[in-house]
């Protein structure tokens, strides 16, 4: 396979430029401009951050690629996906609430933000996946497959279960919906947590397969009658029905990737990684740890495969920071993302990414 192109710019400026200057003029020359967006919806998935986490990428970034979009006449709008877990994102009044908290408003984006699965995490689209070991059919967001052009805005730091958060994990996870999110975390059926149950029935309201029933007013699922496809995650009001969470993280990765290839399949798309404030761990957690190496600067490419790999490769050539996770694990040799998370492999899932036709890991980087 030929090798992909991969555009990129350090965090260096002038007085002359800014680093939303540099970061337009990279996608400009990575071919953003070669998509047709003419009046066309245009999804740019990004991280909204957690309230309390101050690692995720600036709303100036996001206005830089809406802008972008805009002066080649598409409509762009700012997307994401509910969680599975308690915080400031698990439905789409939190999670808006959020994203404008973190600074991300039409006002400062020049864009709207909407969250792609809905109210409750239960509005999604099933899309089937070529090629795909463990997943047919993968539970997208409504939005993000409404979109005629797919952009991933991403930022690229450590994950400690899939080694890094780079725009596979972005596209992949983070285009899930609550119960694509829960097949991805999960070989098995969902539990109740019976000390969170109020006996509300909502659940067995949602629920298409009778496998939902009260015992002193507590809900039970019935496995065996259960067909996991966790809409009563979504619509419980109290957080107490869970995800098994039982799957490895080898498998995971992959079907992360599996869930990737089903957002981007068969349509225009344009991915963009920022190597900036590299916390160890996602920023779905409600604080962020010290970065563990210096900022590196801004990938663009067409392939997120190989956005992915000069990422990681790029992010291994730093030294770490003191005072950083890294530092206190660090020795001459090795893989960063390895020695902070012992029990990730980030490999796999490229591996895979790669076996399913997404992309390669063979790239050119092409210096901006």
């Amino acid at each position: 396979m030929e090798k992909s192109r991969v555009y990129f710019t350090d965090m260096r400026t002038t007085e002359n430029s800014n680093l939303q200057k540099k970061l337009a003029r990279l996608i400009r020359k990575a071919g953003i401009g070669n998509i047709d967006f003419e009046k066309k919806y245009v999804a740019i998935k990004i991280h909204f951050g957690e309230p309390g986490n101050l690692s995720y990428l600036r709303p100036n970034y996001a206005k830089t690629v809406a802008d972008t979009v805009k002066d080649l006449d598409g409509k762009p709008f700012l997307t994401d996906c509910n969680t599975l877990y308690v915080g400031g994102r698990k439905n789409a009044l939190d999670h808006i609430d959020t994203a404008y908290l973190n600074g991300f408003s039409p006002f400062s984006t020049g864009c709207h933000v909407i969250i792609a699965d809905g109210l409750k995490g239960t509005d999604e689209v099933l899309v089937p996946v070529s090629g795909g070991k463990y997943v047919k059919e993968a539970k997208i967001g409504r939005a993000v497959m409404d979109a005629d052009v797919f952009i991933s805005l991403t930022h690229f730091k450590g994950h400690e279960i899939t080694g890094f958060g780079g725009a596979l994990k972005n596209i992949g996870m983070g285009c899930g919906s609550r119960a694509g999110k829960m097949e991805m975390h999960s070989a098995g059926k969902p539990y109740v947590i019976q000390e969170q149950c109020v006996g509300c029935r909502v659940c067995a309201k949602s629920c298409a397969h009778d496998a939902i029933s009260f015992t002193d007013k507590k809900a039970n699922i019935n496995h065996s009658l259960c067909a996991g496809c966790g809409r009563c995650i979504g619509v419980c009001h109290r957080d107490a029905i869970k995800p098994a969470d039982d799957e490895s993280f080898d498998i995971l990765n992959q079907k992360v990737a599996e869930y990737t290839k089903a957002v981007v399949d068969k349509r225009p798309c344009f991915h963009i990684s920022l190597v900036v404030d590299v916390s160890p761990q996602c920023d779905c957690h409600s604080g962020n740890d010290a970065a563990i190496v210096p900022d590196v600067g801004m990938f663009a490419s067409f392939d997120p495969v190989a956005l992915d790999v000069a990422c990681a490769d790029a992010v291994n050539a730093q030294p770490p920071i003191q005072n950083s996770q890294l530092k206190e694990h660090w020795n001459e040799s090795g893989d960063h993302f390895h020695k902070v998370g012992p029990n990730t492999n980030w490999k796999v899932g490229i591996a895979h990414a790669v076996e399913l036709g997404i992309g390669t890991t063979e790239y050119e980087l092409i210096r901006v």
